[in-house]
């Protein structure tokens, strides 16, 4: 078992990640909330990128889409004893990607595939990978 303590700043990232989750649920659950007859645990009733409420929704539901194997990837480079330093800097190149792929998602209202917000969703999932490729290194 690798010694936790060499870890504190990539536990802290994950942390970061896990606050960022909770914020977007708290932003998300208020604007649907506030919309004339909303209801629990359905979808907001505009389905349009240009309603915030649905950016909003959307920003948080695609990070609980990734939740799993972001912290999954972490926890595993982790607890395969990877590089600390490896590991925590891949874990903030992704929080800091996933933060501004909700800065845009938040901010810029479009449908067109890739959006700027694309970019980011894709660097977080190449460090999300190389987490992955640290943990495998690591056991081998």
């Amino acid at each position: 078992m690798p010694d936790l303590s060499d870890y504190n700043s990539s536990l802290l990232w994950i942390s970061i990640l896990i606050a960022m989750i909770m914020v977007q649920w708290l932003i998300a659950s208020g604007r649907k909330a506030k919309q004339p007859g909303a209801l629990p645990g359905t979808p907001p009733t505009n389905q349009s990128h240009a309603d915030f409420t649905f950016r909003a929704w959307r920003t948080h539901q695609n990070s609980l889409e990734n939740a799993s194997t972001m912290l999954g990837a972490g926890f595993f480079a982790i607890l395969a004893g990877a590089n600390p330093a490896w590991v925590s800097g891949l874990l903030a190149i992704m929080v800091v990607a996933r933060i501004a792929h909700m800065v845009l998602y938040y901010s810029i209202a479009t449908d067109k595939n890739p959006s700027p917000r694309s970019y980011f969703f894709l660097i977080a999932w190449l460090a999300n990978a190389g987490l992955l490729i640290c943990g495998f290194v690591a056991l081998f």
